[in-house]
C-alpha cells in the first residue's frame, strides 16, 4: 500500500485540478497538505505542513509518495533536504522558475530564488514546454539539478486546471511507474 501527500502550489488545487482528482479517487489514501498561508505562501509554513501530512501518512502505511504542483514543488524540495525521511517518491508538477523576474516576489518572499538542490529518493519532474512560470529549459535544468529525472510535456500550460486535463490519466501513469519502480515513470530530456 502506498499513502500519498498532495502538496498543491499557491492558493491550493481547485476542485477541476488533476490533484484534487486523484485525491478523491485514493480517497483516505491521500492527505492534503493545510498550510496556513495559501495566497501569501511562507516557505516555513508550508514545509511544516508538509511534515504534519507526512505523519499523517507515514502513520497508515510505510511508503508514502509525494505528489507537488507548482510552488508545491519548491516546499517538497526544501522539506526533503531537511528531513531526509526513508521510502518516499517524488512526483514534482510544473516548478516555477523562482529566479524569474516574473516570479511573485512580494506574495511569496521566502520561496525567492531557491536553488535546486539533490534529493534523496526516486523521483520525476513532469513539466511542459509552454509553461508561463518556467521555460523548457530551466525546467530541466531544474530537473538536473534536483537530480531528477526529468519529462517534458508538448503544449500543457502550467498543468492545472486551465490546462484541461481532467483526470490527467497520463500523470495518473507517470506516477504509478515511478511508485512502482518500473523504471516507466519518464525519461530525461
Amino acid at each position: 500500500m502506498v499513502a500519498y501527500v498532495i502538496i498543491p502550489g499557491i492558493y491550493g488545487s481547485d476542485e477541476r485540478h488533476w490533484q484534487s482528482r486523484w485525491e478523491r479517487r485514493w480517497g483516505p489514501s491521500a492527505v492534503r497538505t493545510a498550510p496556513a498561508s495559501w495566497s501569501e505562501p511562507d516557505l516555513p509554513d508550508w514545509v511544516a505542513a508538509i511534515q504534519s501530512a507526512y505523519e499523517i501518512a507515514a502513520g497508515r502505511d510505510h511508503r508514502v509518495a509525494l505528489v507537488a504542483h507548482s510552488l508545491g514543488c519548491w516546499a517538497v524540495a526544501h522539506w526533503l533536504r531537511e528531513t531526509r525521511p526513508d521510502a518516499v517518491t517524488t512526483f514534482l508538477v510544473a516548478p516555477p522558475d523562482t529566479h524569474d523576474p516574473r516570479f511573485p516576489r512580494d506574495a511569496a518572499p521566502t520561496f525567492v530564488n531557491l536553488d535546486a538542490l539533490p534529493l534523496p529518493g526516486p523521483s520525476l519532474l513532469v513539466a511542459s514546454d509552454d509553461d508561463p512560470y518556467c521555460d523548457a529549459e530551466t525546467s530541466l535544468s531544474l530537473a538536473k539539478g534536483w537530480q531528477t529525472r526529468a519529462l517534458l510535456l508538448e503544449g500543457r500550460g502550467h498543468i492545472n486546471s486551465d490546462s484541461g486535463l481532467g483526470e490527467w490519466a497520463e500523470g495518473l501513469e507517470l506516477l504509478r511507474g515511478l511508485v512502482d519502480g518500473d523504471g516507466d515513470g519518464g525519461s530525461d530530456g
